[in-house]
């Protein structure tokens, strides 16, 4: 197969990322390889860049709303804020620039590094920013620089996804890293949904902030230590200039038509699939730590079981999936991740009848892993889906795809409690919600079960 040197490339032709790394025929790699291979300097650096990732992620989000609960916000203005991680689902917008273009100063550690230092160095400019104005300043002043964040969090990942898929040497390799990746973004997670609760309690939410701004900073080191990536570097040379008309079609739309091409119709469906499977995740998402104060719930009781069970619970959730995909395939690990995360959703319903530790736990810990081995399997997925020369592009494609309407329906969340509170009470108008979220797993459920069927005729 050969691509052209002109214009956007005859992309029916071009293969996939799973097509051009995977050779013709690949033994299994044993355990003892696959634990030989976690040796690799990559891997440590790609855990402390899943780290830098998940960092900022529940900081404008879930935390960031417990914060607002905290100082007497409403509901519904907490739902409406969540609005700022919209970043994340319309970062593909710019995913091209990320792609193509090599930051000022900072491109001369390389484009993926480049881009990556930059953000780090915005993230925790925007946490000091939120961390300096507070609740005191108004929401539209904290606000502002939740946004900062979430834009710079979302560029920062879009650079990651690019630098994860472009280092692996293969199909085996982007799962290995995946896995990496994702370690380091449920640990980001732990310590941003727990241990800066624990310390809210006990020197306030802006002082957490700040200590958190503090770790984004110690980031950059990761990305330091970072070698730049050349496996796309053939493809990207063959492509036209960026400034020229062929060069700017084909960083824009190139990346969409490449897609297609290698995907057809099917590709449709599996869009539909991906921009459906994290609701049962994410349409709750700023009612989970409300949820908690509402109940009563202390912040110590919330970070050790958060701290203890929820991240013990992460663990074999991306060893369960990262197993589950080697040896069952993807689209079953698909759909074991989705049921799982619709009934842990469901599951935080219970809470409303019974809020003791024992359950609390049991909740978070089915939660915790559900969570992680759906995150893992959709990752590994995508990754799989993207080409080389496009890679920032597409990934951004797909990952704004599942992030887009879960993110625009999570802004109602409030909304949907507050208007279900006369009829159920404030407690059974959660329960009520959580246990509604939980079925929008049953849709993308039907289109997993319809891409495996495909997949069977076209075998």
């Amino acid at each position: 197969m050969s691509t052209p040197t002109h214009g956007p490339p005859n992309l029916a032709d071009k293969p996939s990322l799973e097509t051009q790394s995977k050779p013709a025929t690949r033994r299994k790699r044993s355990a003892l390889e696959v634990l030989h291979e976690l040796k690799q300097p990559k891997v440590a650096v790609m855990l402390a860049l899943g780290f830098a990732s998940g960092l900022p992620f529940l900081l404008t989000a879930n935390t960031f709303g417990y914060w607002l609960r905290d100082d007497g916000t409403s509901l519904v203005a907490i739902g409406f804020i969540s609005w700022v991680g919209f970043a994340y689902a319309f970062k593909v917008y710019w995913s091209p620039l990320v792609d193509r273009i090599d930051v000022p100063l900072l491109g001369r550690l390389g484009r993926r590094r480049g881009w990556m230092l930059l953000c780090q160095i915005l993230v925790a400019i925007g946490l000091l920013g939120m961390a300096a104005v507070g609740t005191a300043g108004g929401l539209a002043a904290i606000g502002a620089f939740a946004l900062l964040t979430a834009f710079a969090s979302a560029t920062q990942d879009i650079a990651i996804d690019a630098w994860r898929i472009e280092s692996a040497s293969d199909d085996a390799d982007v799962g290995l890293m995946t896995s990496a990746a994702q370690v380091g973004y449920r640990v980001a997670l732990i310590v941003t949904d727990a241990l800066i609760i624990a310390a809210a309690a006990r020197v306030g939410w802006s002082m957490s902030y700040v200590a958190m701004a503090v770790l984004m900073a110690l980031c950059t080191v990761a990305t330091l230590f970072a070698s730049e990536p050349t496996r796309a570097d053939v493809v990207l040379h063959q492509k036209p200039p960026l400034w020229t008309l062929r060069g700017l079609a084909d960083a824009i739309i190139g990346p969409f038509i490449d897609f297609f091409a290698n995907h057809k119709v099917t590709g449709l469906l599996m869009l539909l699939m991906v921009a459906l499977y994290r609701l049962p995740d994410f349409v709750m998402g700023p009612m989970y730590n409300p949820y908690y104060h509402d109940l009563g719930l202390s912040k110590d009781t919330v970070a050790w079981v958060r701290g203890s069970f929820g991240l013990v619970a992460t663990f074999f959730g991306i060893a369960a999936a990262g197993f589950s995909a080697v040896r069952l395939g993807l689209l079953p690990t698909l759909i074991a991740g989705l049921v799982l995360e619709g009934c842990g959703t469901a599951a935080f319903a219970l809470l409303s009848v019974n809020a003791g530790t024992a359950i609390f736990a049991a909740v978070m810990t089915l939660d915790a892993f559900a969570q992680s081995f759906a995150g893992v399997a959709l990752v590994i997925y995508m990754s799989s889906l993207t080409s080389l020369g496009y890679t920032a592009t597409q990934y951004a494609m797909l990952s704004s795809t599942y992030a887009l309407l879960g993110k625009f329906l999570k802004g109602f969340s409030g909304i949907a409690v507050e208007m279900l509170t006369p009829i159920y009470g404030l407690l059974g108008a959660y329960a009520t919600a959580f246990v509604a979220t939980g079925l929008t797993a049953v849709p993308p459920l039907l289109l997993l079960l319809l891409l495996w069927r495909v997949q069977n005729i076209k075998q």
